[in-house]
């Protein structure tokens, strides 16, 4: 029998994380070579962009809103939301186009839900939560757009006004002082003018810090669009959740059917076989007890090992489904799975952990392909599992001592996954995680997180 640790392995982290909405590619911007930077001035340009732009998204926005309650009453009104939702659709791919071009790439929102029928596909349109967060983002934006451009804007112009003034003052027209003497340039607030040398200085040092100073604040206008385009113009968390729940049930389902197929393939092509071959045995033998008892006898004897044989089968075909041993609970099931493993296979599961029985499948089979992962790729020594409920979850680790590199391969041409991949199919289709850490020449830990109830039981 397997030994059992006495203590657990170490606790996993947190469960990994989904896809990604935001990518960003911006590196750290140095304060004194900002400014001689393409990327400060590509993000002046780009919020100049958007200030050129942002009037027409607002209008857009506007205008559909107000034909929307005024025609409510007629069959117009019914239309109008949809347009400003899909129209905002349009307008929110292009902000994602300037997020990109401020270092921030944004993921598509998910397509909208077309539904079956005109009324149906109407009412999805109309309440498309990415659309109306377009629409919300249309509404922001040019308040947004002007304050960000002018603040930036001014910071620039003034910088380089004053870094330039020893030279432009010359220019300006002459002005009376305060002692009643006439100056060239601009005056200080008490009426004092900046005609002299330390006003150039003064000016000088306001200008280099404000010449250093704009990059920055373009910078952090940048971040608060990306920010802004990320949350009204991305996909939300729970949209991607559900996506990958329903993508890996998809696959899930097809496999199980595969599955179902194999088995109807194995009933057919073997054990049906065998029953056949057996009545016809039996109905052989029955002809023969009378005639010559003794081969009749011999054919029973055949008969009654075909039987034995079936009965074999049968029962392996059965534990493919769920093994009989999972009756006796999860912690039973592994040790006697790991008995029959050519490695040593530490377990440490309390026996009371029970979760729901069709999460209990899902754990044993995901430990089963990993032991068997272990002994057919990894070169590995031995095998530790762990299983523990922490709050509703359960965590399940299994590690090897052997060579790494374990990936999940891709998909099948029929699009189902196969050893790994497969599994992280199983596991997310109850909303479960699975983590892979496997570096090269080092230990495989594989951490998967299922809930311990079925949502709906």
């Amino acid at each position: 029998m397997p030994a059992r640790s006495p203590t657990g392995a170490p606790s996993p982290t947190d469960a990994p994380p989904i896809v990604p909405v935001v990518t960003r590619r911006r590196a750290p911007q140095r304060l004194w070579s900002a400014p001689f930077t393409s990327r400060a001035w590509r993000d002046l340009g780009t919020e100049l962009l958007i200030l050129l732009t942002a009037p027409f998204g607002f209008a857009y926005a506007v205008l559909c809103a107000c034909l929307t309650a005024a025609l409510a009453p007629t069959v117009a009104g019914l239309y109008l939301p949809g347009w400003l939702v899909l129209g905002a659709r349009g307008w929110g791919g292009m902000f994602r186009g300037y997020a990109r071009l401020l270092g921030t790439e944004i993921a598509h929102p998910l397509p909208r839900r077309r539904g079956h029928g005109f009324w149906r596909g109407l009412a999805n349109t109309i309440g498309d939560g990415a659309g109306w967060r377009a629409v919300l983002f249309l509404v922001i934006a040019l308040p947004l757009a002007i304050v960000s451009a002018v603040l930036v804007l001014v910071f620039l112009v003034v910088a380089a006004g004053l870094l330039t003034y020893w030279f432009w003052y010359r220019f300006l027209p002459a002005q009376q002082a305060a002692d009643g003497t006439w100056h060239r340039g601009s005056l200080w607030w008490d009426g004092t003018p900046m005609d002299t040398t330390s006003s150039f200085i003064a000016c000088g040092v306001a200008g280099i810090v404000l010449w250093f100073l704009w990059p920055q604040l373009a910078r952090g206008f940048a971040a608060a669009w990306a920010g802004l385009a990320a949350v009204l113009l991305g996909p939300t968390r729970s949209s991607l959740r559900v996506a990958a729940l329903e993508s890996s049930r998809g696959r899930t389902v097809a496999d199980a059917d595969t599955k179902l197929r194999w088995i109807e393939r194995d009933l057919h092509d073997g054990t049906q076989a065998r029953l056949v071959a057996l009545a016809m045995q039996l109905g052989e033998a029955t002809e023969l007890l009378e005639s010559d008892p003794a081969q009749g006898r011999d054919l029973v004897a055949e008969a009654h090992a075909a039987t034995k044989d079936t009965l074999v089968e049968l029962r392996e075909l059965a534990r493919g489904i769920r093994p009989p041993a999972l009756e006796a609970g999860l912690a039973v099931a592994v040790e006697t799975l790991s008995s029959r493993s050519p490695l040593p296979v530490t377990v440490d599961i309390a026996p009371d952990l029970r979760p729901d029985p069709p999460i209990e499948s899902i754990a044993y089979f995901a430990i089963a392909e990993l032991i068997t992962n272990a002994v057919k790729h990894a070169r590995a020594s031995g095998v530790y599992v762990l299983a523990e409920q922490r709050d509703q979850t359960l965590w399940l680790r299994v590690r090897d001592d052997g060579i790494g590199g374990a990936e999940p391969a891709p998909p099948r041409a029929d699009g189902h996954g196969t050893g790994l991949a497969g599994l992280r199919d199983r596991v997310a289709s109850v909303d479960g995680g699975l983590r892979i850490e496997s570096p090269a020449g080092e230990p495989t830990v594989v951490t998967i997180t299922l809930p311990m109830r079925v949502a709906g039981r």
